[in-house]
C-alpha cells in the first residue's frame, strides 16, 4: 500500500507525564493562598463578619447569668425584659450577619474553584500531544473535575470554619476567664486529650486519600473508554458486556474498600473527642458545685459557664475534624499542582517573532526525531517543498509519514536538525502565528457535538452564512446541508456520527477552507472512504489545495497523480523523491508499492 498507518503515538515519553507519587514535593501552602489573593476584599468582609458574630455569640450566656442572678433573684421585671430582649436582638443580629457572610463565602469559594479549573484547562491546552497520547482521557477529566470538586469543601467551608472556630474559642476564653478563672482552668484541662492524636491520624488520612483519588482516576478512565460511542460499539461487537461489567465492579470494590478505610481512620479518636464534649461540662459542674457549696459561687455563674463550654468544646472538636480533612485534602492539591507543574509543549522563546502571512516554502534539514530513546522515528530527513507545490508522502505503514506531518505545525520538536518555513526556523517563531498559517485535514475527522454552523465557524468564528455556503459548495457538502430540515443549525451528534465518514470529511474540508491557510496538511484524508465518497472528496480538495503548499500522505494512487513531487519514506528516511513517472522508471520502492497495490507485473531493468 502507498499509505498505511503512522508511527504509534502511545510509545512516546509516557514516564515523563506520570504522577510522581510519594516522591512529589508536598504542597506549598503559599501556593494555595495565591488563589485567594484576587478575593481579598470579600475575605476581609468575611473576617469582619466572623468577628462580629463571634462577639455577639458571647452575649446570650451573659444575659442568662444576669437573668438568674439579677432579674429573677431581685424580682426585677424591667431588668428581666431588658435581658431577654437583649438575648433576642443579639441572636437575630448574629443570624443576619451570618447570612451575609454565607453569601460572601460562597462568592469567594466558587470564584476560586472557577480560577483553579481555568488554570488547569489553560495549562492542559499548552501540553504536547505526547502528554495526551500517554495519559488516559478519564484521568485528565478526573483531575479537572473531580479533584477540583474534592477541594471545594476546603475552599468554601473548611478555611472559613477554621477562622470562625478559632475566633469563637479566643473570645470564649476571654469570657470564661473574666467570668471565673478557677472554672476556666478546670474547663481547659481536657483540651490536650482532644489535640494530642491529631498528627498520626492526619498522616494516615493523607495516604489513604491519595490512593483514593488515584483509584477514582482508574474508574473515570474505565467509564470514558467503555461508555463512549466507539467503546460501546467495540464492547457490543465482541460481546464483552459481562467482562466489562466485572472490570468496573472490581475497580469500584477496591475504591469502596479505600473509602471505608478512610471513614474509619481515627474513628476511636473522634469518639474520644465526642466523649470529651460531655466529660468536660460534667467536670465543670462538679467543680462549680463544690465552689458554690464551699465558696458561695452564684448559680447563674455556673449555668452561664456551662453554656460557654459548648462554645469552647464544640469549636475545638470541629477544629480537630477540620485539621484531619485539611491534611487529607492536601493530597488532592498535590495532584492538581502536579498537572500545573508539567512542562508544556515545545517551549516558545521570549524573542520569538511573528510569522505573518507566509509564502509556504517548507524545508527539513537533516532532521532526526524519536519518541523514545531506543527507537528513532525519523533519521537524517531532508527535503524541500517550494511555495504552492503539492508534495505527496508515501511509504509502508509506520515509516514515519505522520511524524513528518506533525513536526510541521510543531506539535513536536526534532532532537537534531531544523525545520523552516520561508527560511524561518520553527523554534524562532510564535506558535500561534505558525499554526494560523496551517490547515490540517486528518483521516479521523473530529466534529464537536454541536451544529454544523458551529463546527464550521471553528475555522473562522466571524464567518457569515454566505461564507459558510461558499465554503460548503467548494467542499461538495452544501447540497446535503440544503436538504436538511434545520440546514446549518443541524446538530451533528457525538463526534459527528450522525453524518457519514465522507460527509464528515467534506465538512472538515469546508472548515479548513474558511480558515484559509497558506500551508495544507492532508493526512490520508480519503483512505477509509468508498469510491463514491473519495470522488467527492477529491473534487472538494481541488479548490482547497489551489494556490497553497500542500503536504499529503497518500493512501491511494489517485491522490498523488497530480503531485509536483513525491517523497518515499521507509524506516524514518526519505529513500526516493521525484514525480510519479520518474519514480516508476527507477523501479525502486515506489514502483514496488505501486505494483503491489494495482497488481501489475513489475517492470525490471532488464526489460
Amino acid at each position: 500500500m502507498l499509505g498505511g498507518g503512522s508511527t504509534p503515538m502511545h510509545l512516546m515519553w509516557s514516564s515523563q507525564f506520570e504522577p510522581k507519587g510519594s516522591k512529589a514535593p508536598r504542597v506549598d501552602l503559599r501556593r494555595i493562598a495565591r488563589f485567594f489573593v484576587p478575593y481579598w476584599r470579600q475575605e476581609a468582609l468575611v473576617l469582619g463578619c466572623i468577628l462580629v458574630t463571634s462577639t455577639l455569640g458571647q452575649l446570650p450566656p451573659l444575659f442568662t447569668k444576669w437573668i438568674i442572678d439579677g432579674a429573677i433573684a431581685g424580682k426585677d421585671l424591667h431588668g428581666l425584659a431588658f435581658d431577654v430582649g437583649g438575648m433576642i436582638v443579639s441572636a437575630v443580629a448574629g443570624s443576619a450577619i451570618g447570612a451575609w457572610q454565607g453569601y460572601l463565602n460562597a462568592y469567594v469559594g466558587e470564584g476560586i474553584m472557577r480560577d483553579m479549573r481555568d488554570s488547569l484547562v489553560q495549562h492542559l491546552h499548552t501540553m504536547s500531544l505526547a502528554f495526551f497520547t500517554s495519559t488516559k482521557t478519564g484521568e485528565i477529566m478526573n483531575r479537572v473535575s473531580s479533584d477540583v470538586d474534592a477541594v471545594d469543601n476546603v475552599v468554601t467551608g473548611t478555611l472559613v470554619t477554621i477562622v470562625t472556630n478559632v475566633t469563637i474559642i479566643l473570645t470564649t476564653l476571654v469570657a470564661i476567664f473574666v467570668l471565673d478563672w478557677r472554672l476556666a482552668l478546670i474547663a481547659l484541662a481536657v483540651v490536650p486529650l482532644m489535640v494530642f492524636p491529631l498528627r498520626p491520624v492526619g498522616r494516615a488520612m493523607y495516604a489513604i486519600r491519595k490512593r483514593t483519588r488515584e483509584q477514582r482516576d482508574r474508574i473515570e478512565s474505565l467509564m470514558q473508554e467503555t461508555l463512549s460511542l466507539s467503546g460501546i460499539t467495540l464492547i457490543k461487537s465482541f460481546v464483552r458486556e459481562r467482562q466489562e461489567a466485572k472490570r468496573f465492579h472490581d475497580a469500584g470494590t477496591e475504591l469502596m474498600g479505600l473509602e471505608i478505610r478512610l471513614a474509619m481512620v481515627g474513628r476511636w479518636f473522634v469518639a474520644l473527642v465526642g466523649a470529651m464534649i460531655v466529660v468536660g461540662p460534667a467536670i465543670v459542674w462538679y467543680g462549680g458545685g463544690w465552689l458554690a457549696i464551699e465558696r458561695g459561687l452564684q448559680v447563674g455563674t455556673i449555668v452561664a459557664f456551662v453554656a460557654y463550654l459548648s462554645r469552647l468544646y464544640g469549636p475545638a472538636s470541629a477544629l480537630v475534624g477540620v485539621q484531619v480533612q485539611l491534611v487529607s485534602a492536601l493530597a488532592v492539591f498535590e495532584r492538581i499542582f502536579q498537572y500545573l507543574d508539567m512542562e508544556p509543549e515545545a517551549p516558545q522563546r521570549t524573542d520569538a517573532v511573528e510569522l505573518g502571512t507566509v509564502r509556504g516554502e517548507i524545508a527539513f534539514e537533516d532532521v532526526e526525531f524519536h519518541y523514545t530513546a531506543d527507537r528513532a522515528a525519523l533519521e537524517h530527513v531532508s527535503f524541500h517543498v517550494q511555495p504552492g507545490q503539492l508534495a505527496a508522502f508515501v511509504g509502508p505503514s509506520g515509516a514515519g509519514k505522520t511524524t513528518i506531518m506533525q513536526l510541521v505545525p510543531r506539535f513536536y520538536d526534532p532532537q537534531t536538525g531544523r525545520i523552516t518555513v520561508d527560511g524561518h526556523d520553527l523554534r524562532d517563531v510564535r506558535l500561534d502565528s505558525l499554526r494560523r498559517n496551517i490547515g490540517i485535514v486528518s483521516q479521523e475527522t473530529y466534529l464537536f457535538h454541536a451544529t454544523i454552523a458551529e463546527n464550521l465557524r471553528y475555522g473562522k468564528p466571524d464567518a457569515t452564512e454566505a461564507e459558510l455556503i461558499e465554503a460548503c459548495r467548494a467542499a461538495n457538502i452544501y447540497d446535503l446541508i440544503e436538504h436538511l430540515p434545520e440546514r446549518f443549525q443541524t446538530v451533528v451528534g457525538e463526534r459527528g456520527h450522525k453524518l457519514s465518514g465522507g460527509e464528515r470529511q467534506r465538512l472538515a474540508i469546508a472548515r479548513v477552507l474558511l480558515k484559509d491557510p497558506r500551508i495544507l496538511i492532508l493526512d490520508e484524508a480519503t483512505s477509509s472512504l468508498d469510491s463514491a465518497s473519495e470522488k467527492l472528496i477529491q473534487e472538494a480538495l481541488e479548490p482547497l489545495m489551489r494556490g497553497r503548499t500542500s503536504l499529503v500522505i497518500a493512501h491511494r494512487l489517485s491522490t498523488i497523480l497530480s503531485a509536483d513531487v513525491i517523497f518515499v519514506v521507509e524506516r524514518g528516511r526519505i529513500v526516493e523523491s521525484g514525480s510519479h513517472g520518474e519514480l516508476l522508471a527507477r523501479n525502486g520502492l515506489y514502483a514496488l508499492l505501486y505494483h503491489e497495490q494495482f497488481h501489475e507485473p513489475e517492470v525490471t531493468a532488464a526489460e
